[in-house]
């Protein structure tokens, strides 16, 4: 199989798809990659260092998407980048189909297949191709909460661990999950006051048998998160419902009982956000202000941290990588209940169910799909 990798525009996106290592596998795997030039820059891996691993070089993003079987990117797929793709040429990145009815029609009218990281599960329940950015991204909304705190961002100008004699900021994680357990690791780390609000008590359990009494576990009702949100210093949202929209617990009337200055840090966001106030953010322009309380929604955190991300991400993607170009897509996805679960678009038609609720549109069952168009 010819697989192509594309050089990410999104706005401030460094990671890229395949390291040079991964495409050392997939050459011994007897596969052809196509790297579009620079593609590698952002995480400090030249041209050479693909073509040392045995890959291609492309002069643009066209040719690596007119030439190749498979496509595989970090980030979902830009309006221009969907107009690219071709009949029944694979797709395997993030999508976080939910919120983006743009990019939905446009995979459909593609007639690719689009195969989604975040939807890929596995047999404990979770989610493995999101999981390593989850961490990132979990440890660095303690890092990005911690600079908008500061007076010269819009923050109250509090420190989060405080010094002797002046009490440290009180922090809010409304989530229990990788992203929630990763920003309380940081934020215990920190020296803060840190309290998580989730609904299992399973993972409540979990986390004050992790973390003791360094932190606050609090089932999350309607009255404890109005409390709560009212008495933090920095918010992290960290929920997720896989490949559906997140819900919004934190109301715009919730922000007026909240001290000016305070930070709400919206992980969510890819997912449409868990705060009501929330909008998508970039790296170039990474916060604003609702009624005195500084935002901070970036699409893309892990991209800042380009080099730890692509890595992490690649160790967790290349054997589904490598299945997919091995088996083929159809019998890779049929083979493997997990991966199938991954199949979000297929040939104009909308396969994620969670998806396809929140957009209000039509679902198919994934495999009913492809038996159907196999046996066509």
């Amino acid at each position: 199989m010819l697989v192509g990798l594309p050089k990410e525009i999104k706005n401030h996106e460094y990671r890229v798809g395949l390291t040079p290592v991964s495409v050392r596998e997939l050459i011994a795997n007897g596969h052809s990659v196509l790297v579009q030039s620079t593609a590698g820059d952002g995480i400090g891996e030249s041209d050479e260092a693909y073509i040392s691993a045995g890959a291609k070089i492309a002069a643009s993003a066209e040719e690596v998407f007119k030439e190749a079987e498979m496509i595989i990117k970090v980030k979902e797929p830009q309006p221009n980048e969907c107009k690219m793709l071709q009949s029944g040429q694979v797709l395997f990145t993030y999508l976080h189909l939910a919120p983006d009815p743009q990019q939905t029609d446009l995979l459909l009218k593609s007639d690719a297949v689009a195969i989604a990281y975040e939807t890929v599960t596995d047999n404990d329940g979770g989610l493995p191709l999101l999981a390593p950015m989850s961490e990132v991204a979990g440890r660095m909304s303690i890092q990005a909460g911690a600079m908008c705190l500061e007076k010269s961002h819009g923050g109250s100008g509090k420190l989060l661990g405080g010094v002797p004699g002046v009490a440290p900021a009180n922090i809010l994680v409304i989530g229990g999950g990788v992203v929630g357990t990763n920003a309380i690791q940081m934020a215990v780390g920190m020296q803060a006051n840190v309290t998580v609000l989730d609904r299992s008590i399973k993972r409540l359990r979990e986390l004050d048998a992790q973390f003791g009494g360094a932190i606050s576990t609090v089932y999350s009702s309607q009255a404890a998160l109005e409390h709560h949100v009212a008495d933090s210093d920095l918010i992290i949202g960290a929920v997720l419902i896989p490949g559906a929209a997140a819900p919004k617990l934190v109301t715009r009337d919730m922000l007026k009982t909240m001290r000016k200055g305070s930070v709400l840090v919206d992980v969510a966001i890819d997912q449409g956000g868990c705060f009501e106030t929330s909008k998508a953010t970039t790296h170039q322009d990474p916060t604003y202000i609702v009624d005195d309380i500084v935002h901070y929604c970036v699409a893309n955190m892990p991209g800042a941290v380009a080099s730890t991300s692509a890595h992490a991400l690649n160790h967790a993607t290349l054997p589904f990588t490598l299945s997919l170009a091995n088996l083929g897509y159809r019998d890779a996805l049929l083979a493997d209940r997990h991966l199938l679960e991954g199949l979000n678009v297929h040939r104009g038609v909308l396969t994620n169910s969670p998806s396809a609720e929140a957009l209000g549109m039509s679902f198919k069952d994934p495999a009913t799909v492809l038996k159907t168009q196999a046996a066509a």
